[in-house]
């Protein structure tokens, strides 16, 4: 497998931005920041938040089940949890990797 280009900064992202819509890189900043704070928000309150293209933070409860500690094989318990998932939307996918 070849190496990896290194992903887009924040920084890349606010200048391309900014130059393809023709606004400054300070209020593209803040968009983005804005963006963020409400899809933290709505994902903690409502438990998803959808970005239409793209794909939708989801809170999903794990249950409790019994584990393997890898160093040593002893069963342990794994208590129940909540995490936070990303779901990647179709037309993200089909875009990225065009479906056969």
């Amino acid at each position: 497998m070849a190496a990896q280009a290194k992903p887009i900064t924040k920084a890349q992202l606010v200048t391309e931005l900014a130059e393809k819509l023709g606004i400054t890189k300070n209020d593209v900043n803040c968009y983005i920041d804005a963006l963020t704070t409400i899809a933290y928000r709505e994902t903690k309150k409502k438990g998803s938040f959808t970005l239409p293209g793209v794909g939708k933070l989801v809170l999903v409860k794990r249950k409790a089940r019994m584990g393997r500690n890898p160093a040593t094989g002893e069963t342990i318990k794994i208590k129940a949890k909540t995490v936070v998932k990303f779901r990647v939307a179709k037309a993200c996918k089909d875009t990225i990797i065009p479906p056969k």
